[in-house]
């Protein structure tokens, strides 16, 4: 009796000990089986991501939408543009209007505050900003005024130029970030082309790096657009044999003679003579041009994309909402959203050296399995609404792509801007070699 009351009273004190060890002591839980940390996302994939506070600048139209008209418009008729009154784009703008990123990017945050979901939100107190965009069509401005650059009407470009730095450098939100969380759309090669050096530690939205210097434009701290596609999108591409219906092999339609890494049209020209499946024609984008290369492009199973006058064009975007799979050859390109997309996954790549290589790339193409050029079609079809400029904007469509690569881009500018708040002498790090 004894002995079963001596061991009783042992597992009653060996439980209550357990009970203050577990009450008591700290518990690592995240080595604990039922309770596993959440894995973190990264920015561009998590789901929660609020949306990016942008502040736009009220800039008079002359900066903007107010190039759209012949005549400048009295001093009463330069107030800053609204949703009520924000003209459309220009129906006949021809080749301007691969350039007008900068109007879809104004028109996204006239329209609202982030309806549907959208990656951006307008706000009205500059002071909860997480950056400022600039309203200035800088690449309208080059094609209007003065084209040529010899044309003296180039001086109203320069002029705007000077007006804006002036404006940007009395501002207090510039001037506390260095223009560090300020975006500028710049898709023009030759867009800001006098003052460009004056904003290169903000945002710039470009297309490509062609004709940039790395001080003043880098992947690191600027956001890749694509350029506004021209021909009409293919919305009604349905057919029950999506390859059988596409009778060309490979496609292009466009000016050979160009400068840089373009030099490659010009001897891909002799190269892709003599195919039967090959369709290779030198032309100038005008509206019966751009009706045929919309035409060629749907009968083709492939679009080639080589180098221009810099590493992209818009024949590029132009093949990607026509479901035409892009063949792209270029050793600099970059393209738009490439944390968001996996364009190996509906187009090809040749290397310049491949595509000069005599019957390489047509055979290359012609051996492509059907089974996987359906799979990229499909893929093509999918991806399009990416690269649609549109008004109203759309969730995920090309303007709320690129706001998202923007709210990609903070965690470098708050580094950016609290070093200089704090450096005494000029960046140290840049000096090293």
């Amino acid at each position: 009796m004894y002995t079963k009351k001596a061991t009783l009273s042992l597992t009653v004190v060996f439980v209550v000990l357990i009970a203050f060890s577990l009450l008591f002591t700290t518990i690592d839980l995240r080595n604990s089986s039922f309770l596993p940390l959440p894995r973190r996302l990264p920015p561009c994939i998590a789901a929660s991501s609020p949306p990016l506070r942008v502040y736009m600048y009220d800039l008079p139209r002359r900066f903007n939408v107010g190039m759209f008209r012949r005549k400048p418009r009295s001093k009463g008729e330069d107030s800053p543009v609204t949703a009520r009154d924000l003209p459309p784009w220009p129906r006949n703008s021809g080749l301007k209007r691969q350039h007008s990123v900068e109007y879809w990017m104004m028109a996204s945050l006239l329209y609202g505050e982030g309806e549907g979901g959208r990656e951006v939100v307008r706000v009205s107190d500059p002071e909860v900003a997480d950056v400022y965009f600039v309203p200035f069509f800088s690449s309208l401005s080059f094609n209007t005024h003065g084209h040529n650059m010899t044309d003296p009407d180039t001086e109203i470009d320069r002029q705007l130029q000077i007006e804006l730095i002036e404006f940007l450098q009395n501002s207090k939100y510039w001037q506390r970030s260095g223009g560090r969380d300020h975006v500028i759309p710049m898709t023009h090669p030759n867009a800001f082309r006098f003052l460009r050096e004056q904003v290169n530690a903000s945002i710039l939205v470009v297309v490509d790096f062609g004709r940039y210097p790395k001080t003043v434009s880098n992947l690191k701290k600027d956001v890749v657009s694509p350029y506004v596609h021209v021909v009409d999108s293919f919305l009604d591409d349905s057919a029950t044999d999506p390859y059988g219906s596409r009778p060309l092999l490979l496609f292009f339609r466009g000016r050979t003679v160009r400068k840089d890494e373009g030099i490659i049209r010009a001897k891909l020209a002799k190269m892709l003579t003599g195919y039967d499946d090959v369709h290779y024609e030198h032309s100038f984008a005008t509206t019966d041009s751009i009706k045929m290369s919309t035409q060629g492009m749907r009968s083709s199973k492939f679009c080639l994309h080589p180098a221009g006058d810099t590493p992209s064009s818009c024949r590029l975007f132009d093949a990607i909402v026509s479901h035409c799979i892009p063949v792209i050859v270029s050793d600099q390109i970059e393209l738009p959203y490439e944390e968001e997309i996996d364009y190996s996954r509906f187009s090809i790549f040749f290397s310049v050296k491949e595509a000069l290589q005599p019957g390489f790339m047509v055979d290359q193409l012609r051996q492509f399995p059907k089974e996987r050029w359906v799979e990229m079609w499909n893929t093509l079809k999918n991806v399009s609404r990416h690269f649609e400029f549109q008004y109203p904007p759309k969730k995920e469509d090309a303007v709320d792509m690129l706001w998202k690569q923007v709210q990609h881009k903070l965690p470098d500018i708050a580094l950016g801007i609290h070093r200089s708040q704090r450096l005494k002498i000029p960046d140290w790090w840049r000096r090293r070699r």
